[in-house]
């Protein structure tokens, strides 16, 4: 049976995480992994400022010091396991019979290439604890997760609503050519409406490199048509979703090194920030 890594950090985003995890589990006949890991100053000991004490002092504030640690690393394991807890009655709600509940300490790329080599994909959301104090900026982990994954990532809006119609953002690349050969053989989307969009200021061209990736998602059964436009594609792909109310945009991830994408930006990035719906990536 086939794995969906849902990571979970108690966030705004973490119902919504649960219930899409659910929503592609079930379309995928796949079981979940539900994972919350501890960050490594979670618990960590305390950095000693009792170097001007005297020596009784000192040992007294270091004793104080060590408790306090242990109790805030009991706590952080209760608040994790009370959000493994959570997620799992969601999903079960949801129809979701077999989660394993996984409650990691480290490194959170660690904890995720352990189980790389045993999952299908990874759901996350899109901003993390702090996402009311931070709501035009990505989650922490999500773009270090995006760059290095070699499944599927499916990244979770704050809020659920069932998906039917699917916009691709479709360029040519070749994590773009990968997203569309990914989604051919996906049961995913064999019930969905899919257009494939094409951003370029030569329509000539653009119409030609959509109608590509419709050809071969029409060879898998699935439904997709073909659209162009022209502009800036973060524009083009905002103007879309919000006007014609598409429930997941598809894109591939990260065409482009580190390095370019600082002196540039990246699409991709500006995609996830500015969309209201999920964004499912490919690699």
């Amino acid at each position: 049976m086939d794995k969906i890594l849902t990571l979970l950090d108690g966030s705004d985003y973490s119902e919504s995480v649960c219930h899409h995890t659910a929503w592609i589990a079930q379309k995928l006949n796949a079981s979940v992994i539900a994972m919350h890991v501890l960050g490594r100053r979670e618990g960590a000991a305390s950095t000693d400022l009792s170097g001007a004490l005297s020596l009784g002092a000192r040992t007294a504030l270091l004793e104080e010091l060590s408790a306090m640690d242990e109790q805030r690393a009991k706590l952080a394991q209760a608040k994790g396991h009370a959000i493994l807890e959570d997620a799992k009655a969601i999903l079960e709600q949801d129809g979701i019979p077999k989660v394993d509940l996984r409650l990691r300490k480290g490194d959170l790329l660690e904890a995720v290439r352990e189980l790389e080599s045993d999952i299908r994909a990874i759901t996350i959301g899109k901003r993390g604890e702090g996402a009311d104090f931070a709501s035009g900026h990505l989650g922490s982990n999500l773009e270090r997760i995006v760059r290095t994954s070699k499944v599927p990532v499916f990244v979770a809006s704050r809020e659920f609503r069932q998906i039917s119609k699917v916009l691709v953002a479709y360029d040519g690349s070749a994590s773009a050519k990968t997203a569309i050969e990914r989604m051919s053989t996906s049961p995913v989307f064999a019930d969905l409406a899919v257009s494939v969009l094409c951003v370029a200021q030569d329509t000539t061209h653009a119409q030609k490199v959509a109608d590509e990736a419709v050809t071969k998602l029409h060879t898998a059964n699935i439904t997709a048509s073909s659209r162009i436009a022209t502009g800036e594609p973060e524009e083009a792909l905002n103007k879309l979703v919000s006007e014609e109310g598409f429930d997941l945009l598809v894109m591939g991830a990260y065409g482009h090194s580190r390095i370019r994408s600082l002196i540039i930006g990246s699409t991709t990035t500006a995609m996830i920030q500015s969309v209201k719906i999920p964004v499912l990536l490919y690699r």
